[in-house]
């Protein structure tokens, strides 16, 4: 069995639940979603066990200074995500997207090398475990709307708000 390092981090848009395997941050997802977050742990490590830690990686820290408006905060923290290739790819996409910016789903299949990819991309982007810091939240639709997020809409709202995002 897989023991990884837990911890939860109250904020404005609800609990934020971490998780770490000792080297790197697999998970970071909210309250609400416990059920998602452990399907995509269970699907990764078979059985896990989450053990209460605080702080694991540095992690809570980082994400209690990036509410607090330090943007940077999660500059350089590893992840590991245990995706598909394709999914890493997205994944790793995500991540260098701007603070402050967004893309479409187009934009970023094309930036992969896979203009045609679009839904695939969106499809990856709901089974991203590790929301923020591989920022899915900065994917929006065509037309500009907000479509999509794993932790509702109402929090990728929040998110884009937070990072000065304008829509």
């Amino acid at each position: 069995m897989t023991m990884l390092d837990f911890d939860r981090v109250p904020s404005a848009i609800g609990d934020i639940l971490i998780a770490s395997d000792g080297a790197s941050l697999v998970a970071l997802d909210y309250a609400g979603y416990e059920a998602r977050m452990n399907a995509l742990l269970t699907k990764r490590y078979g059985q896990f066990r989450l053990v209460e830690r605080a702080d694991p990686l540095g992690a809570a820290a980082r994400t209690r200074a990036y509410l607090a408006g330090d943007l940077s905060a999660f500059d350089g923290l590893p992840v590991t995500t245990g995706g598909t290739d394709f999914q890493e790819q997205c994944w790793r996409a995500l991540r260098e997207i701007p603070v402050g910016t967004v893309t479409t789903y187009g934009a970023l299949a094309a930036r992969m090398g896979r203009p045609k990819a679009s839904r695939a991309v969106g499809y990856a982007n709901s089974l991203n475990p590790v929301a923020i810091i591989l920022a899915c939240h900065r994917v929006i639709g065509q037309n500009r709307d907000l479509t999509g997020y794993a932790g509702g809409l109402d929090r990728k709202r929040w998110l884009l708000a937070h990072e000065g995002v304008r829509m």
